[in-house]
């Protein structure tokens, strides 16, 4: 059975393409939410293998949502995507629990490199 993906971020176009690369790649995308809050909600419903969390949004950010997420499940594999590349950001993300931080635009063998180290 293929690994299951919850897609993260409140651009509908930015989830449909990581849907895409999430398929294209071999797993399983379990759901889409558009806020920090919605992916809490839906990782307790779909427990997926991994998540890919946007930094900015709105309600509750991604790395609120990282560190609620991780309450529920300490083993919670997140990994950030985000414009904001900027250090501060990815320090904070790492440090909430991301186990890794993706820069957009989203390169597709940046996406399936990372996949792999985390999910095999």
């Amino acid at each position: 059975m293929a690994k299951g993906v919850l897609i993260v971020d409140d651009a509908q176009f930015m989830r449909t393409m990581l849907s895409q690369l999430v398929e294209e790649n071999g797993y399983e995308v379990l759901g889409e939410a558009e806020n920090g809050q919605e992916a809490v909600e839906m990782y307790k419903e779909v427990d997926p293998d991994l998540v890919t969390m946007d930094i900015t949004m709105p309600d509750m950010d991604g790395i609120e949502a990282t560190k609620a997420i991780l309450e529920v499940d300490p083993d919670a594999k997140i990994i950030m995507c985000s414009a904001m590349g900027q250090k501060p950001m990815v320090v904070d993300a790492l440090e909430a629990g991301a186990e890794d931080f993706i820069v957009k635009p989203i390169q597709p063998e940046k996406v399936k490199d990372t996949f792999k180290s985390i999910l095999g």
